[in-house]
């Protein structure tokens, strides 16, 4: 499932976050260790915490840079092995604070900046995916 109607703040149906991030004219990918996988920038929400607030935290955690614009594209459920988790996806353009050296989780091990076009190369989310991208892709061309 794919939705674009804004969630309430503090909404307790949201579990995690995902930035889809643009520095100048590239696209952030961070990727997970653990995992063996790349992926936009994200992770949980936390008590108390909005998802624009959880958004904000995450990117900085995990690729030193932060966020100057924000703005809700929707949200995706994720049917994972134990349950289904209520994701938001977010437009960020952000702008580097300092060299990328660790993930305070230690979830994140690398960071890199692609072109936009390159992204199935890193992660693919499939139809839906792609339409989250095209979405970025468009907001970003308003800035």
């Amino acid at each position: 499932m794919y939705a674009s109607v804004r969630p309430r703040k503090n909404s307790k149906i949201l579990q995690g976050v995902h930035a889809y991030c643009f520095y100048k004219d590239h696209f952030v990918v961070v990727y997970t260790e653990s995992k063996k996988y790349w992926t936009p920038p994200g992770g949980g929400i936390e008590e108390g915490e909005s998802y624009e607030e959880a958004t904000i935290r995450e990117v900085l955690e995990e690729t030193n840079m932060k966020v100057l614009e924000l703005e809700f594209i929707g949200y995706q459920d994720v049917y994972e092995s134990e349950r289904i988790s209520r994701q938001t996806r977010s437009f960020c353009l952000v702008e580097p604070i300092g060299k990328f050296v660790s993930d305070p989780d230690g979830d994140i091990t690398k960071i890199k900046l692609i072109k936009p076009y390159e992204y199935k190369q890193y992660f693919d989310w499939g139809i839906i995916g792609d339409r989250i991208m095209n979405r970025a892709l468009e907001i970003k061309g308003a800035f």
